[in-house]
């Protein structure tokens, strides 16, 4: 029945959670809501795995916990971890990550990208050079 109510979650854990039950003595409420916790944990999840998935970034260890700060000391770590923070998505601001090759764009780029997708947005990885490129071909052939 819980395969049919897709409640997969639920069916993955059910018998660890009876096992809980059983020996902690759980009330039924309380037994429901561990399975119901189960099956939202297992969908915020899945639904974040999609989110990245579709994020096309390019290295999935390129986090922002990830980041080397002392790599590059002259980065403005404070704002930075604000950035992180995801109030501009609030805002709906823009971020522009500019300078040399080698300071840590990428990185960052990719790690404000996955603080945003836990945060339940949807985000879209592509370097300029791609985008532009994109860009001129879709012109080239009218699309």
């Amino acid at each position: 029945m819980l395969k049919t109510l897709r409640l997969g979650g639920m069916q993955d854990t059910l018998s660890l959670r009876l096992d809980q039950a059983q020996q902690q003595r759980l009330g039924y409420l309380e037994f429901l809501e561990l399975l119901l916790g189960d099956e939202i944990e297992r969908r915020a999840n899945r639904a974040l795995a999609s989110r990245l998935s579709k994020a096309h970034f390019e290295d999935s260890d390129k986090t922002f916990e990830n980041f080397d700060w002392a790599f590059n000391p002259k980065l403005p770590q404070e704002q930075l971890r604000d950035l992180a923070t995801g109030s501009y998505l609030v805002r709906k601001e823009h971020i522009l990550l500019c300078g040399p090759a080698g300071v840590g764009k990428t990185h960052l780029a990719e790690g404000l990208g996955h603080q945003a997708a836990r945060q339940g947005y949807r985000v879209e990885f592509i370097k300029t050079s791609r985008l532009l490129s994109d860009l001129g071909g879709g012109h080239a052939d009218g699309t």
